[in-house]
């Protein structure tokens, strides 16, 4: 199977669409993800950085799926069914986002620390990285999470 070949990359519909998705998991995942590094970072627990980002990773994946269930839900679907479709949504996806996120904080700052210029930048990569994997699932299954 070839992944370039398999699928239409010029509809511009699709990859407003697969924005929109991605856009949403980014806001789910960076609540989790930002408030486990501020949480190590204001309270002096020390622990490794891979600990830190690991946790911030799992946490991020957490919120992603809050977020989308109480998304889904607000659109009429019923408590289980939004549960389960947010769940159901693509840990390829957010893991990418995550270790995107983590991995341009640590390269940037040298451990998991939020300063204030490097927050864009972690959300930049934390968006680009999943968007063509989401506009694939959409275009080749018509499988999103809205």
């Amino acid at each position: 199977m070839n992944f370039f070949k398999d699928v239409d990359w010029s509809c511009k519909a699709t990859w407003t669409v697969s924005a929109k998705n991605t856009f949403y998991c980014l806001i789910g995942c960076s609540i989790g993800d930002f408030g486990t590094i501020l949480f190590f970072q204001i309270n002096p627990i020390i622990t490794s950085t891979i600990l830190i980002m690991s946790l911030a990773i799992v946490n991020g994946i957490i919120t992603s799926i809050i977020l989308e269930t109480i998304i889904l839900f607000k659109q009429k679907m019923n408590f289980l069914t939004a549960f389960k479709t947010a769940c159901g949504m693509s840990l390829i996806s957010m893991v990418s986002m995550e270790i995107a996120m983590n991995l341009t904080d640590y390269l940037l700052v040298g451990s998991a620390k939020l300063v204030w210029w490097v927050i864009p930048l972690m959300l930049i990569a934390g968006f680009i990285t999943p968007w063509p994997y989401n506009y694939y699932r959409l275009k080749k299954f018509n499988v999103s999470c809205h």
